[in-house]
């Protein structure tokens, strides 16, 4: 008997999802003409947003291509919620969750990133095809981390945080957030410099939400451009945020997360005026039309 008469081994019936092999991105193949897209891949059990969600494999698998047929440029997949007060994950586990998902995606033909605070988990996921570190642990990064990155040279996101998720919500006490930020940003960035990472290797989030308060992240907002005076592409993260959920209250209440997609755009479309190299969002093909409309805008 063949392969094909046996049940759940024909073409249409495996209860995989059926990747087939395109031809593969690199981060070089980026569009450099607008500003990116970066769809968010959560394959955890407790994001603020969606967690658990996407935690089984084939479910992670298939929101990543739902990301990447709706037009995403880059898919940010991670196995740790870095959310205020979220329990770490061990990287062993972090691993087991993201790298089949990144292999599958990489053949599918995503440009993948990888949201990951450990030097472990961001050596895998290179290894199983990632093109971008995403590191949201700022000042607190894990020893190693800007060797690994010089030595790979892949590109990495470096953002502005202080403290951990378990006391970062105690660190957002600024006089001035956009000149505090920055001067800890840069300095950090330097750091990376002197440990052989190259500039052009660099992207810089100022990290909204992360040890920020809602008159915080306005300000960063309000001051995008002076991160990319910086000499660096600078990616802004405000998906879904309390923030947003704050402007959009009712009866004392912040809206919950799933409805804070419209006010997502709006920060996207913020974000692109100011020149942002990307935005890391839930809704692709929300801020994919958002993008045609500012770039519409700018062409008449």
């Amino acid at each position: 008997m063949s392969l094909g008469a046996i049940p759940g081994t024909g073409p249409a019936t495996s209860p995989l999802t059926v990747i087939r092999k395109i031809k593969q991105k690199t981060f070089a193949d980026l569009p450099t003409d607008r500003t990116l897209v970066m769809g968010i891949l959560n394959v955890t059990e407790d994001s603020f947003s969606d967690g658990g969600v996407y935690l089984q494999r084939e479910a992670a698998i298939a929101q990543g291509l739902k990301l990447l047929y709706a037009g995403a440029d880059i898919i940010d997949v991670g196995g740790e919620s870095t959310r205020p007060g979220a329990v770490a994950v061990d990287p062993v586990l972090e691993q087991e969750r993201i790298l089949p998902v990144i292999e599958a995606l990489v053949k599918a033909g995503a440009v993948v990133s990888v949201d990951t605070m450990h030097v472990d988990t961001a050596r895998a996921a290179i290894a199983a095809g990632a093109h971008l570190i995403n590191d949201v642990s700022g000042l607190t990064y894990e020893a190693g981390m800007p060797e690994l990155i010089a030595q790979t040279g892949v590109p990495y996101v470096l953002m502005h945080r202080r403290g951990t998720a378990q006391n970062m919500v105690t660190k957002a006490d600024y006089q001035d957030a956009a000149a505090e930020v920055l001067a800890e940003l840069r300095a950090l960035r330097d750091d990376f410099v002197a440990r052989g990472v190259a500039p052009e290797q660099i992207i810089l989030d100022p990290g909204l939400g992360f040890a920020k308060d809602a008159a915080h992240n306005w300000a960063l907002l309000k001051n995008l451009k002076a991160f990319e005076d910086l000499g660096h592409r600078v990616l802004v993260g405000t998906s879904r945020k309390r923030f947003l959920g704050e402007v959009l209250a009712e009866g004392g209440a912040a809206r919950e997360p799933l409805g804070r997609d419209a006010a997502t755009l709006a920060t996207t479309v913020l974000a692109a005026a100011d020149g942002a190299w990307a935005v890391r969002v839930h809704d692709v093909q929300g801020s994919r039309d958002a993008l045609k409309v500012v770039k519409a805008h700018g062409s008449h």
